[in-house]
């Protein structure tokens, strides 16, 4: 029975307690609330940081040409094939010659003809106005030989790669399409686009680096060989041509390419990219900066470029500054934390 009336008492002592806690509306604070949240944290320093931009573009090649006769003709002979690389002044194909033989005759007859008259003249035996026109009419006729000799033996303007062929052996060539497409590939050139905000950092001789998809592993270094004087009003860019020198020719026109343009160094503030909290819904960007008292304190900040695992910071703190880099997910502007 003493047993029964204790149980009864801690029984009433319990409910009193309860509902004088309920009363107050005051709820006990568990372990993990009063918890100081723990952080990692790196100190902002200050760097050169190259003031570099990507920009693609197609390699294209240096000069292209196309062989053609001034003529139309039955073509004789195809000397060289597509993916051939030429010289310049090697004989690529020849027309035929007989217009040419004709004139080459006609042409000895005139010089022979011509130093007749001339030992003539010299003798007293024709006037100057005769020999004149027989000088004449001999340089009109070697003009004509040397034309025909050109558009009759085809040579390549350039040192590079045949890079189309459109007729064969014995076709008529009708002067509708170039006999052969010859393309200069020892350099080559790029067009690239950049942003008319960098109009006034670019020059003339700025040397550039460059990558191509089909070369993973290798870069190039090219150099900006001219600047076009107009900005696209539609993109807001200009063209800056780059040449490379590809003296062992590996880049071929058509060819992808990551072009890297340098516009300088500045000094600037840097932090680790792991200290760097997008704001939901925003696109802010903010930081956990560690003050003397141990609170963080939320700080937005305006990035410049992300260089390997950092970013430069353009605005928002500054040098020696010590950014949270681990721990942002259970923070709050003002927080006490725990350094580790």
């Amino acid at each position: 029975m003493k047993q029964f009336v204790k149980i009864l008492v801690f029984a009433g002592i319990a409910a009193v307690a309860a509902g004088c806690a309920g009363k107050s509306g005051k709820k006990m604070a568990g372990p993990e609330e009063n918890a100081v949240p723990s952080v990692a944290v790196a100190a902002a320093i200050s760097r050169v940081v190259p003031q570099e931009s990507s920009y693609s573009a197609s390699i294209e090649a240096y000069a292209t040409n196309n062989i053609v006769s001034q003529s139309a003709g039955r073509i004789r002979k195809i000397n060289v094939e597509v993916g051939d690389y030429v010289s310049k002044g090697q004989v690529v194909a020849e027309m035929d010659r007989l217009q040419l033989e004709q004139t080459r005759l006609q042409l000895r007859n005139d010089s022979t003809e011509l130093a007749r008259i001339r030992s003539l003249y010299e003798e007293g035996g024709v006037a100057k106005s005769d020999l004149e026109a027989m000088e004449l009419g001999y340089n009109v006729r070697k003009s004509t030989y040397a034309n025909l000799l050109e558009n009759t033996v085809l040579r390549s303007p350039v040192t590079g790669y045949i890079t189309a062929r459109n007729y064969d052996v014995n076709d008529m060539y009708a002067m509708s399409m170039p006999i052969f497409t010859v393309q200069q590939v020892v350099p080559v050139k790029l067009k690239v686009g950049i942003s008319e905000s960098e109009y006034s950092k670019v020059h003339k001789g700025d040397k550039v680096s460059l990558t191509v998809d089909a070369l993973p592993g290798r870069s190039f270094t090219g150099r900006v060989e001219r600047l076009y004087p107009t900005i696209d009003a539609m993109t807001h860019t200009f063209i800056a041509e780059v040449v490379v020198a590809n003296n062992d020719r590996v880049l071929r026109p058509g060819m992808f390419a990551r072009v890297v343009v340098n516009f300088g160094n500045v000094n600037s503030v840097i932090i680790p990219d792991t200290a760097v909290v997008k704001l939901e819904g925003t696109g802010q960007k903010y930081v956990y900066v560690l003050k003397g008292d141990n609170t963080v304190s939320f700080v937005p900040v305006t990035l410049g470029r992300h260089v390997g695992k950092e970013y430069e910071v353009l605005e928002g703190i500054d040098e020696n500054a010590t950014v949270v880099v681990k721990g942002q997910s259970s923070l709050k502007d003002g927080i006490k934390v725990n350094v580790l």
